[in-house]
């Protein structure tokens, strides 16, 4: 039995025969009456999702979030957010909840076909509590994933008619059907999640387009000197990198991104004849020179976005004795990942040719950072480099072997 929404009246939905897409024929209404616990779930399950829409802007965090949620609320063993790509007119899997999460984010679905092609074509929520008996029914994303579908709910997102996406939860975890209650708690959960979901993109189409230009900034400060091109972006691989091991969260990995792309962004106010010289700086010069990371946070002061980034900015020369620029602050008190930025400097600044040496082997770069570990560089982010690095370069040429950090470090 499959059963369809007319309207938007609290609980209330309509019976059609399911064995047909056409010519659908239509039961007498029927009248579910919720009892005080699921009206209770339903308020409270929607009360969640405003709080989660209000504090997350990462758009796999915050479908993930509604979707566990809402899955929970429901009492079912899968649920998935289904996001429509316009220009391919496919529906592709952001989100997946349950034991075929890894298997379904693979899959891209034609979005005119299966019970989630036809919520998308007809906009409508639709229940089906026996899938085999109905024709929309595509069995091939369970053989993908050996997953059994027995039932169905699912809901379209739409922002004023607009096509998001679709939502839907299989299976309830007692056996029992889906009722009308399910479907009217489901729909209100989409019709929130995908006005949540539409800024979330958006947001994420303004964060890509201001990543790219703080890449094209980086990569021109770079250009001032043909020995450093390059250097801004490797830098922040390099301390990615070492990030891996330590498990930093999302925001911090998000903060050290955006400070190892812009750690030189100070040497805007540096004269050109200090950048470019060829051989080493004049004590005057050097310490013109150590004025770039003040500079460079000062500049982006009025940033609120990039507040924390400043920090790391400002104290990426610092070393672990105290004995750095430009405040001299030691060990602990220097921000984790300015610490990071001062080994994947040095690292790419060791390993890439300069006026005054040519670069030096992986090897021996690795062999210099441990000689300074516990002076300059910090042991612990200096043995996650290391293990970072071991782990994902996968270029031979760059470097013999694994390299171990000695016992006594």
């Amino acid at each position: 039995m499959a059963y369809n929404l007319k309207n938007h009246s609290p609980f209330k939905f309509i019976a059609e025969n399911s064995t047909g897409l056409s010519g659908l024929e239509q039961k007498p209404e029927l009248q579910y009456i919720p009892n005080t616990y699921e009206t209770g779930a339903m308020l409270g399950l929607l009360c969640e999702v405003g709080k989660k829409i209000g504090t997350a802007t990462k758009l796999n965090k915050l479908v993930k979030q509604i979707t566990q949620m809402t899955q929970r609320t429901l009492n079912a063993t899968a649920s998935s957010v289904l996001l429509f790509d316009d220009k391919e007119q496919e529906l592709y899997f952001e989100v997946a909840e349950g034991e075929s999460e890894r298997a379904l984010r693979k899959i891209k679905l034609n979005a005119r076909a299966g019970i989630a092609g036809w919520v998308a074509q007809n906009k409508k929520p639709i229940i089906i509590n026996d899938v085999m008996k109905d024709q929309r029914f595509d069995p091939s994303v369970d053989e993908l994933t050996g997953f059994t579908t027995r039932s169905i709910i699912c809901a379209p997102l739409l922002v004023q008619r607009k096509l998001i996406g679709v939502i839907e939860v299989l299976n309830k975890s007692d056996g029992s059907d889906f009722n009308g209650w399910d479907l009217e708690t489901l729909t209100s959960v989409a019709s929130t999640a995908a006005m949540a979901i539409e800024n979330a993109q958006l947001h994420q189409t303004v964060l890509n387009a201001y990543k790219s230009t703080i890449k094209a900034l980086a990569a021109a400060i770079d250009a001032k000197d043909h020995y450093t091109r390059g250097h801004s972006q490797r830098v922040m691989e390099y301390a990615l990198m070492g990030a891996v091991p330590l498990s930093l969260s999302r925001e911090d990995l998000d903060i050290l991104e955006y400070a190892g792309i812009l750690h030189d962004i100070g040497k805007i106010g540096i004269t050109d004849s200090i950048l470019r010289k060829d051989g080493q700086l004049t004590d005057q010069e050097w310490e013109l020179m150590r004025q770039h990371p003040a500079i460079g946070a000062d500049m982006l002061k009025d940033i609120p976005f990039l507040e924390k980034t400043r920090v790391l900015i400002l104290h990426h020369h610092e070393r672990y004795d105290g004995g750095g620029y430009p405040n001299g602050v030691s060990g602990e008190d220097i921000p984790l990942g300015a610490r990071l930025i001062a080994i994947a400097d040095a690292f790419d600044t060791m390993t890439t040719d300069r006026a005054y040496r040519a670069a030096f082997s992986v090897d021996k770069a690795i062999k210099e950072l441990v000689r300074h570990s516990g002076t300059q560089f910090c042991p612990i982010a200096l043995e996650a480099f290391i293990s970072g690095y071991n782990n994902q370069q996968k270029n031979p040429a760059a470097g013999n072997g694994n390299h171990d950090l000695p016992e006594n470090d």
